[in-house]
């Protein structure tokens, strides 16, 4: 019996020697383990990649329309109302147009003087309060200070805990302009 039992544990180890050997699926565990890492990375950069064109297209948006607050026109025109200037940016990103009246929230504050231009931020406790903004296009000579917040969900877990600002894993992308009105 007992030459059977070393016979058995001699091929057993001579199995296990040989299994260790081969590397027949060492490729296949390899890859299962950095597709994971791999493609979590990659959804990541696209979506900051994301986040950083739709702040782009934001802030072109707001300066080229806080242009018209600055020189006079949208106070002149009549109907200088916040959807109306709202309406204005989101036409200037016509990529997300159709989105954009509800996840865009603008405030348009004027000043006396640069140094009062101190706004207290809008979002508190991972929300943002609508009735802490307001909308006042100034006089000639105003100091304004225009700012802009669009709402963006994250997809990316690793993105909603570096970027989320607001609860549910939505991150607010900001863009601001500060001028004084030109004479008109």
């Amino acid at each position: 019996m007992t030459s059977l039992v070393r016979k058995y544990v001699a091929r057993t180890r001579a199995f296990a020697r040989d299994l260790a050997r081969r590397d027949d699926g060492a490729t296949a565990v390899e890859f299962a383990f950095v597709i994971g890492p791999f493609l979590f990375m990659l959804f990541a950069v696209l979506e900051l990649a994301i986040v950083f064109t739709v702040s782009a297209l934001l802030e072109n948006a707001t300066v080229d329309t806080s242009r018209r607050i600055r020189t006079g026109e949208l106070q002149t025109a009549g109907g200088a109302t916040k959807t109306t200037f709202r309406n204005d940016i989101c036409a200037h990103m016509p990529l997300l147009e159709t989105q954009c009246r509800e996840r865009l929230q603008i405030d348009v504050r004027t000043y006396q003087q640069w140094a009062d231009a101190q706004p207290v931020d809008p979002i508190q406790n991972g929300k943002l309060d609508d009735k802490a903004l307001m909308f006042d296009a100034g006089k000639a000579g105003s100091i304004v200070l225009v700012r802009a917040y669009y709402k963006w969900p994250l997809l990316t877990p690793f993105m909603n805990q570096a970027l989320s600002r607001l609860d549910g894993g939505v991150a607010v992308i900001q863009a601001t302009v500060t001028f004084r009105n030109e004479p008109y």
